[in-house]
């Protein structure tokens, strides 16, 4: 059964949720799912935006096929042709032989290297600021490169004022009937949002905020991502934390206590720095084990908070090798311009706090704090005095 929803009078939701992966992008943890979106304009020519993962591809067609009633589609408009949301566009294309593809030439590349297909005769290459007229709805195209592939666009109906924004002001979830932002308390979605920008997104900051230049100039009354909510209501606290995450400003003042523990010592050395540092009267302070909690929510909380702390045990003379892989990580993702502490733990070649320090100091904008706690084994007293002193400064920097 099909499963539409009206957004306007001409423009349709046609998208569906997949409830049943486990990694988005084989790489992401998903417990709430993840939605594809795609949308339909009912206008003299019936305009397709982006299609659908594979795993949805039947309640997508049934949505579509409800809302067209017996028409056809004129013009198919591929702003993003990652496979989530262009793998099914060879069976679009034999569904609707008469469609032409709107889209770039970086598009059209990809395309190619992701499909056989014979269809330069039905390719409409557009470019910064050209428009489309479908009727009464008029089409602009905005090129916003590595938001977050090299070929994605942007597309903006003037009439309206709706922006197709591809993979921006997206967020991880399946949708449970509402699709807009404002039918939910969005306030319990922002750990979502800010994971998916911080992982997704998050290493483009420089070209996120060309893009965000870019649309300063338009009026927007509805924005459709391709996961996730749409927004009619209240998109500028959206724009705001867009602005925050890629001038890499944390949202919060704070302490993010990052721990590698092999036997609990570690542990132990890290929960007795959270104590010191409340004492000290910084309250905001979160402890995560690196070894139970994946690394997308570890690099959406320092993209959360202004400091960070890692506490890694020494192994085989290395970085205990779930903290490594985290540090991977913030290198990966662009983890910048935050305060930083490092202890270590080792019994017999203590080497991880010089690693880390190395490595995070090569990250852009990081300031450290104090110098590396050394634990030996297991915590002292004046290992005790020396978190204390650490507590005290991380307070004092802020």
């Amino acid at each position: 059964m099909h499963c539409e929803r009206k957004i306007t009078d001409d423009l349709y939701y046609i998208g569906a949720s997949d409830r049943r992966i486990e990694r988005f992008e084989n790489a992401y943890p998903v417990p709430e799912g993840v939605s594809y979106n795609s949308y339909v304009l009912l206008d003299d020519d019936v305009t397709v935006f982006d299609i659908a993962d594979r795993s949805v591809i039947g309640q997508y067609f049934q949505n579509l096929e409800a809302v067209l009633d017996g028409r056809t589609v004129s013009y198919l408009v591929i702003d993003h042709v990652e496979p989530d949301h262009c793998a099914t566009l060879a069976d679009f294309m034999v569904r609707y032989p008469e469609t032409r593809i709107v889209t770039n030439v970086k598009a059209l590349n990809f395309i190619k290297q992701f499909f056989e297909l014979d269809i330069d005769d039905r390719v409409l290459i557009v470019k910064e600021g050209d428009e489309l007229q479908t009727g009464k709805h008029t089409l602009s195209f905005t090129m916003t490169p590595m938001v977050h592939w090299p070929e994605v666009m942007m597309t903006y109906e003037r009439t309206e004022k709706i922006l197709f924004s591809a993979d921006a002001f997206g967020h991880f979830g399946a949708l449970s009937g509402q699709i807009f932002a404002d039918e939910i308390n969005f306030d319990s979605m922002w750990d979502e949002a800010r994971r998916y920008y911080s992982n997704i997104v998050g290493k483009y900051g420089v070209q996120v905020q060309m893009a965000l230049k870019k649309l300063s100039g338009l009026e927007i009354d509805y924005v459709c991502p391709l996961h996730g909510l749409v927004w009619r209501k209240g998109f500028e606290k959206y724009l705001e934390k867009y602005q925050q995450w890629s001038l890499y400003k944390p949202e919060e003042n704070g302490v993010l206590i990052v721990y590698g523990s092999i036997y609990g010592n570690t542990q132990n050395a890290a929960e007795v720095l959270a104590k010191h540092i409340v004492e000290a009267g910084q309250n905001n302070v979160k402890v995560v084990d690196v070894s139970k909690t994946d690394g997308s929510y570890i690099i959406s909380d320092m993209f959360r908070f202004s400091h960070i702390v890692l506490a890694s045990a020494t192994h085989d003379a290395m970085v205990f090798a779930p903290m490594g892989n985290l540090i991977h990580l913030m290198e990966h993702h662009g983890v910048q311009n935050r305060k930083f502490a490092v202890i270590e733990n080792g019994t017999w070649a203590p080497m991880a706090g010089k690693l880390m320090e190395e490595r995070l100091l090569a990250l852009k904008g990081m300031e450290k704090i104090g110098e590396k706690v050394k634990v030996r084994s297991s915590l002292k007293k004046d290992g005790d005095e020396q978190l204390k002193d650490l507590a005290m400064q991380i307070v004092g920097s802020f």
